[in-house]
């Protein structure tokens, strides 16, 4: 686990998360946010398992190897994206959560602070005060992410974000829409920032992993609130990557088969 002072700063500690410098004339940020399973020692003193069942939990919820995915497909890219990366397990905070009522993922005791497990099993006490956290790591989090989507406006007048995923091949029980398909590849959308160039350029790129659908079994895509429905300029993408196809289930070495996904995901940056 990761270690840190316990003191009462609002802003995390540098490793929390990464912005890892691409080409000045990308527009192309990749962002990994469930990649890590890095927990700090106060954090993981509010977390109710023991060490066995929180190791067992990080195999479920991590979206394992995706930061190196993210890492190979920058390197095959014609121009070198942006990354940004969580160095921080979603356990600490997940940054893709809505921190307020909007969060359908709440019903389960998973919004921005979650305090059930992927079995929904207790993580944390239901009546944990969500607010240290929120200050302390999501919305440092969230004003970084802002900061760099901006930053590729200002140097390429827009900004293209491509959420990196994965998710298991059998549905886990916090699913709220686990019933509906889970092909190869399923690639997330937003009718305000996904256009629809973006969409078939990954589903042509994606083919060669295996079928792809849309928005099953997740939905949506990652923009800082201060843009989301509201610039036209920030176009968006998810990337969800079945992860029997590049990996041993549900925490094993990823294989050779990581290779296909990356390659298809520098296509993507290639067109976007």
């Amino acid at each position: 686990m990761l270690h840190q002072t316990t003191d009462n700063a609002p802003e995390p500690p540098v490793s929390s998360y990464e912005l890892l410098p691409g080409a000045p004339d990308s527009p192309v940020l990749l962002h990994v946010p469930h990649s890590a399973r890095a927990i700090p020692e106060d954090v993981r003193g509010g977390i109710v398992l023991d060490d066995a069942a929180l190791e067992r939990e990080l195999d479920h919820i991590t979206d394992a190897h995706t930061a190196e995915l993210a890492e190979q497909a920058a390197a095959l890219a014609d121009v070198t994206p942006w990354r940004f990366v969580n160095r921080l397990s979603r356990l600490v905070v997940d940054p893709e959560r809505f921190p307020d009522e909007r969060e359908e993922m709440a019903a389960v005791g998973m919004g921005a602070v979650y305090t059930r497990t992927t079995h929904r099993a207790e993580l944390r006490p239901a009546d944990t005060d969500p607010e240290p956290l929120l200050a302390r790591y999501f919305r440092p989090y969230a004003r970084a992410m802002t900061e760099a989507v901006a930053d590729r406006l200002a140097a390429t007048g827009r900004a293209v974000v491509i959420d990196v995923h994965s998710y298991p091949t059998e549905p886990l029980p916090y699913e709220l829409h686990g019933t509906g398909p889970r092909p190869p590849v399923c690639l997330g959308t937003d009718a305000f920032h996904t256009p629809e160039g973006l969409m078939e350029a990954a589903r042509k790129a994606f083919a060669a992993v295996g079928e792809t659908g849309l928005d099953s079994p997740f939905a949506g895509t990652y923009v800082p609130l201060e843009f989301y429905g509201r610039d036209t300029r920030v176009t968006a993408l998810m990337v969800e990557i079945r992860r029997d196809t590049y990996m041993v289930e549900p925490a094993g070495a990823a294989g050779p088969g990581l290779e296909r996904p990356a390659n298809a995901l520098a296509d993507v940056i290639n067109a976007a």
